[in-house]
């Protein structure tokens, strides 16, 4: 596997990176990561190459990998009889990713985590919206091109790569969770006692990066509309990333900043099930999500969600099991919060509901079907070698 991001930077390509190199190694293949190397935070494990990086300009969180040295490693991978290259990230990663495979001699497949075209516009806000959708759409449909195979994590993503003209094969495998060890870390907390919260108030609960494409802005404008019913709600928002600023005015312009508490990232091995738990319920609004694994981490902890169901949370999201999906407005998504906080038989209903359905993402499940795509495409890797 090869990525441009992989913890200490929190996001959904990390975690789904972290979750199928555990499972597959668990159901006994071996998995090696070649990512950048962090100045600050990471921490070393087995299997993970970590390579030499630079800041990004104006990118606090993620690094630069070096091409040239990337490509150096060619002698060394072949060494190890790989059998197949998974790149993560369409950066670096990617183009180094190809190339390894051409002089490797062996199959590439991408998964395609997020949505460009929906993403570029929040950072580079000086060309018009419909000059970077083309080129995000042109460039999915090269580096897709490039490859043997695509991994689309959800059914939404697939049918978005198919509009574009992408003609390699593509299979919809979702990321799983990693039930056992997410349910039990290793540490355990008073979430309320810690950030000094009422034992009454009611929290609304957000996890993620706090980026523009998260649509958090939204959950924060439809505050007000739950705390006229319920007027001890507090929004947790935990994650960090570059709307950080934005948010804090815009809670601030609408009278709520009393009632919006950023936490910034939080631990996963214990510090984040305790915000899970905690939480009376999880809103989530994102339009451009490829999956929304929080979506389904809040609901394995028993937390019941309130969400818009868009692009990836389509696949995540059934009415009734763990969530109530609401409508993209904020008079529909406020209705449906108030509903549950006013009404605690509906909200255990849900949150018994929600543990049993998020069992059915365990991760080895996932992974058995990207170790099916692996086998097809080292197999015909063999064949055609032969001939």
């Amino acid at each position: 596997m090869i990525s441009d991001v992989y913890f200490p930077r929190v996001n959904g390509v990390s975690t789904s990176i972290a979750s199928f190199r555990g499972a597959l190694e668990r159901l006994g293949h071996s998995v090696t990561l070649i990512c950048p190397g962090y100045p600050v935070g990471q921490v070393d494990e087995p299997g993970v190459l970590r390579t030499r990086s630079r800041q990004v300009p104006g990118d606090p969180e993620d690094r630069m990998m070096h091409y040239r040295e990337l490509l150096a490693l060619a002698p060394q991978l072949a060494s190890e009889a790989f059998d197949l290259i998974h790149v993560h990230t369409p950066f670096t990663a990617h183009y180094a990713g190809v190339a390894l495979g051409s002089r490797l001699g062996l199959p590439v497949v991408a998964t395609y985590h997020t949505l460009f075209e929906e993403y570029l516009h929040h950072y580079i806000r000086w060309l018009p919206r419909r000059w970077l959708r083309f080129a995000a759409r042109r460039l999915s449909v090269h580096q897709c091109q490039q490859v043997d195979a695509i991994v689309a994590p959800s059914r939404a993503m697939y049918e978005a790569l198919t509009r574009y003209g992408v003609t390699t094969p593509t299979e919809v495998i979702p990321t799983g969770l990693a039930l056992e060890t997410f349910r039990h870390p290793q540490q355990d907390s008073d979430f309320r006692a810690y950030y000094d919260l009422p034992q009454e108030a009611r929290l609304l609960l957000y996890v993620g990066r706090a980026a523009f494409e998260k649509n958090i802005d939204f959950l924060i404008d439809m505050l007000p509309k739950v705390l006229a019913e319920h007027p001890s709600t507090r929004v947790i928002i935990t994650g960090e990333g570059p709307a950080h600023d934005s948010l804090v005015r815009r809670a601030q312009e609408i009278g709520v900043a009393e009632a919006v508490l950023f936490l910034g990232y939080l631990d996963r091995n214990g510090p984040l099930q305790a915000a899970y738990r905690a939480a009376d319920v999880f809103v989530f609004a994102s339009r451009t999500e490829t999956q929304g694994l929080v979506l389904l981490e809040a609901m394995a902890l028993g937390t019941p969600v309130v969400s818009t169901a868009m692009m990836g949370t389509l696949d995540v999201l059934k009415e009734g099991e763990g969530c109530l999906i609401a409508e993209d407005n904020h008079d529909d998504f406020a209705t449906k919060v108030n509903r549950l906080l006013s009404d605690e038989t509906l909200r255990q209903q849900l949150a018994e509901c929600a543990q049993a359905y998020a069992s059915s993402w365990h991760e080895d499940a996932k992974s058995e079907e990207l170790v099916t795509l692996y086998r097809q495409l080292a197999e015909k890797q063999l064949a055609n070698a032969r001939e």
